[in-house]
């Protein structure tokens, strides 16, 4: 192992270490939180019974309604009693961490759908890059074939249609005989 590996492991494990402290802190403030609110329901639960009794012993309940208050109300104050408990913290952390997942799941996904968003509106732009590029070369091209056209075109008019390469001592009254 070279002294490069090393000292990349060794960062590699001091930020390692650095977020799971972070998430031990996090854990515990969540497990505080959950304590907190399990006895918050149970304390909700107890009181709504209470008041379920009081309200039954002056008449505003009859004994039907009593029951169903006061049963649902048990059900909170149990409910808030198992969150206090060790495996209702773990359930609470397991649904917790479910629905940090699929959060997760939720991100990845947005985060590859603008990706690709991304990557297709490069692409779209380096299509437009290469298809201005392409027809400047092609006018460019056309505009040399022109001229070349236009010059060969300009020499042609100037030069004489009847030239002969060699001329003659007497040709030149051969020629003027047979016009006249």
């Amino acid at each position: 192992m070279s002294f490069r590996e090393i000292t990349m492991s060794i960062r590699a494990i001091n930020r390692a270490s650095s977020e799971f402290n972070r998430i031990q802190t996090d854990a515990e403030l969540m497990t505080a939180r959950i304590k907190s609110f399990g006895a918050a329901l149970a304390g909700i639960g107890a009181a709504g019974t209470a008041i379920g009794y009081m309200a039954n012993q002056f008449g505003i309940l009859n004994d039907e309604q009593t029951k169903v208050l006061t049963g649902t109300m048990m059900l909170v104050s149990v409910m808030g009693m198992f969150l206090r408990t060790s495996t209702g913290l773990a359930v609470a952390q397991k649904v917790y961490a479910a629905a940090c997942a699929f959060a997760t799941a939720v991100q990845n996904v947005l985060n590859i759908s603008y990706a690709t968003f991304l990557a297709l509106t490069g692409v779209g732009i380096a299509v437009i890059a290469a298809a201005a590029v392409a027809m400047y070369a092609f006018a460019n091209s056309m505009n040399t074939a022109t001229a070349s056209v236009q010059n060969f075109n300009a020499t042609a008019a100037e030069t004489p249609t009847r030239v002969k390469g060699i001329i003659r001592g007497g040709d030149a009254e051969l020629a003027r005989r047979g016009i006249e």
